[in-house]
């Protein structure tokens, strides 16, 4: 990548002693990245799950044995899928982290999907196998016979939290909460046995290149159907390598990083930012399995000194208005990464206030494995912005004629890098519509200003069409999130006679007061006309993902459902 600052305005925000450029080869494959991580760090913590800790050596010796496992008992070969379908516990990175030093490819589902979406992941990924967690047995039962999956590996959530506790919470929340729906799987083996019969089986180090398939991570289907980005050893090297010199100013230098996880690993961003990148660092990754409890996971912030905290706004704006986030000490909190959606202005700056930590806001996507831009953490961060483009990353601004758009002027996002996906899956149709050469056309709308810095406006599919006039949801949400009384909101345009599309919004209050009056009155002195809301809808809670981002789409659904009745 050329370094000229007149092209590249933003290389001369770069933090000092951070290269411009990363090597994507630096390890053959992921495999020898883990190897020395597991090596280096033995010693060292690497989760906290639940009150107990897994040393990087004790994740090395289970890692090893599941990996032998998988090769050995069951034959799986070089390149064959394996999904992992799990919340966030100990097991996860143990079947991670097996499955990739076995050679496998990943295909990391979410656990909250419904019988329809695991089918069409399981038959369009090709999984001959599957980690999966008892509580959501039943719906692979449902639908097994129309896949591939020959061989299950069936986990309980407390079978690698030692001799009680194991036995105390696996009967709890099977019994007791009845969390575990009967299912029957004859041929299913548990997580324990195929521990142990991994360690009486030999182990056979595969012969990888950065070209290899590691992971086909799909997108989250919130533009139509979910699809697979292919991301090989090489893509997630390259986003490794990047983030390990990016966070290097805000890396703890009086003991081990605590990195909070509470977006699940099955999702890329803390399948890269966590999972895989600490073992670059050494950092001890706190597991959050249900981030939705706010009243559990603040006890389990408050066990450690946090140092770093990757998350996204609908969570750090949940825990700020949570009545005991005030129990948390926050005193070696270095590194706060914001993701995933559209940080709003003002849940950053109430988070600088509480924590005196500046979010540094990045972008990226399943396709960029995931990172493409972040602001610094160095505590020059610039609120309202998503940074600057990665090592060995650029991005552009691109117009509707295929030109590249002056600076200050919005247009589609194009990104170029080794992070970047090979394509989709079994869809070269699809992988066309989004490849231009090197370059990976996002979908996302934004601008880059002066200094080079790039601000999200929206997404091109979200984009409102008001009398002619583009209206941006992210606009809307970031002005309406600083209205007094409003805990969240959503934006979507519904279909209007006279001006094509009408701007509509749906508010989760936090003052009960609050009314669609009030909210016209600060939307009439903070938006012009065209911008503000015609409808006003209050919910008690809106549509998210598993990871927590809001959900336009289902909104746009039901009002589409609604029109039609």
């Amino acid at each position: 990548m050329e370094t000229s600052t007149a092209k590249y305005p933003w290389l001369k925000f770069y933090p000092k002693g951070i290269p411009y450029e990363i090597n994507p080869d630096a390890y053959p494959s992921l495999v020898e990245l883990m190897e020395e991580g597991f090596r280096n760090f033995s010693g060292k913590a690497a989760y906290s799950c639940m009150g107990k800790e897994m040393t990087y050596g004790e994740l090395d010796t289970m890692t090893r044995n599941f990996a032998a496992y998988l090769q050995s008992d069951l034959g799986l070969q070089k390149g064959d899928r394996i999904a992992i379908q799990m919340p966030n516990l100990l097991q996860y990175p143990v079947a991670l982290f097996g499955a990739l030093r076995a050679g496998l490819t990943v295909v990391n589902t979410n656990p909250l999907y419904t019988p329809r979406e695991m089918q069409h992941q399981f038959r369009d990924s090709g999984a001959k196998a599957i980690v999966i967690l008892a509580n959501f047995a039943v719906n692979l039962e449902k639908v097994l016979p129309q896949t591939d999956i020959k061989h299950i590996i069936v986990t309980q959530i407390g079978d690698l939290l030692g001799f009680p506790k194991k036995q105390i919470v696996n009967a709890v929340v099977k019994y007791v909460k009845k969390m575990v729906p009967a299912y029957s799987l004859p041929t299913a083996v548990s997580f324990g046995d195929a521990l142990n019969r991994g360690s009486r089986s030999e182990y056979r180090k595969p012969t990888l290149s950065g070209h290899d398939l590691a992971f086909i991570q799909y997108t989250g289907g919130t533009t139509g159907v979910s699809k697979g980005a292919m991301l090989n050893h090489r893509n997630m090297i390259a986003n490794l390598e990047g983030q390990n010199e990016w966070m290097k100013p805000g890396m703890s230098t009086d003991g081990q990083d605590v990195i909070v996880a509470a977006l699940p690993l099955y999702h890329v961003y803390a399948l890269t930012c966590n999972a895989m990148a600490a073992l670059k660092t050494g950092a001890m990754n706190l597991l959050i399995t249900n981030p939705r409890d706010l009243n559990a996971f603040i006890d389990d912030l408050k066990k450690y000194k946090v140092t770093m905290f990757t998350g996204l706004n609908t969570l750090y704006n949940g825990l700020l208005n949570h009545p005991r986030i005030g129990e948390v000490d926050w005193s070696r909190l270095k590194i706060t990464s914001a993701g995933g959606m559209a940080l709003q202005t003002a849940v950053a700056e109430r988070w600088k206030a509480m924590t005196g930590n500046v979010p540094a806001e990045g972008y990226g996507l399943s396709e960029t494995s995931p990172v493409l831009s972040s602001n610094p953490v160095d505590g020059t961060a610039r609120i309202g912005t998503i940074g600057v483009p990665w090592p060995s990353t650029e991005l552009k601004i691109m117009q509707e004629d295929g030109t590249e758009a002056p600076q200050g002027a919005p247009g589609e996002i194009w990104a170029r890098g080794p992070q970047v996906f090979t394509g989709y899956y079994n869809r070269p149709d699809e992988t066309a519509k989004v490849m231009e050469g090197e370059w990976f056309k996002t979908g996302d709308v934004g601008v880059m200003d002066e200094d080079g810095f790039f601000r999200i406006v929206d997404r091109k599919k979200d984009m409102i069409l008001v009398s002619g006039f583009n209206v941006y949801p992210n606009e809307i949400e970031e002005v309406l999130a600083k209205c007094p009384g409003v805990l969240e909101v959503a934006c979507i345009g519904v279909p209007d006679d006279k001006s094509t599309e009408a701007v509509k919004v749906f508010i989760v209050k936090k003052d009960e007061a609050l009314t669609a009056e009030s909210v016209k009155a600060y939307c009439a002195e903070n938006l012009t006309n065209y911008k503000r809301p015609r409808h006003i809808e209050f919910r008690t809670e809106l549509p998210k993902t598993n990871v927590g981002k809001i959900l336009r789409r289902a909104l746009k659904e039901e009002e589409m459902a609604r029109k039609a009745r």
